[in-house]
């Protein structure tokens, strides 16, 4: 997974489509658990043509381990079939969303969480 660390603060992951996606999903995860690494989280889904239960799962799992350690995670990208998921699904009342990668950097930032 390429995550970049755009600053001390933020993280950027570029999550790709499955099965990769799992596989960048715990990477992620497992750095986001780490208590010496605390940092807001950009997910990239601008390359995710579908996503899944599973895929669901460890997104909220990710929201999670962000809430728990004061941080925030912020989809960014959604291409209209993933969105059309979160809209099913009444993820998109849970999620933070922006449209791209830059607007999400833009918003950790405003919010002054940064």
């Amino acid at each position: 997974m390429p995550v970049q660390e755009w600053s001390d603060d933020i993280w950027v992951a570029k999550l790709a489509p499955d099965p990769a996606f799992t596989d960048d999903i715990d990477e992620m995860l497992a750095a986001l658990e780490r208590k010496d690494l605390r940092r807001h989280l950009v997910a990239d889904l601008s390359g995710v043509d579908r996503v899944n239960s599973s895929n669901l799962s460890s997104l909220l799992r990710a929201r999670k381990a962000a809430i728990d350690t004061d941080r925030k995670l912020v989809i960014a990208g959604p291409t209209d079939r993933v969105w059309a998921v979160f809209l099913a699904t009444g993820l998109d009342k849970v999620f933070d969303f922006a449209e791209d990668t830059a607007m999400a950097l833009a918003q950790l930032q405003i919010s002054g969480d940064t």
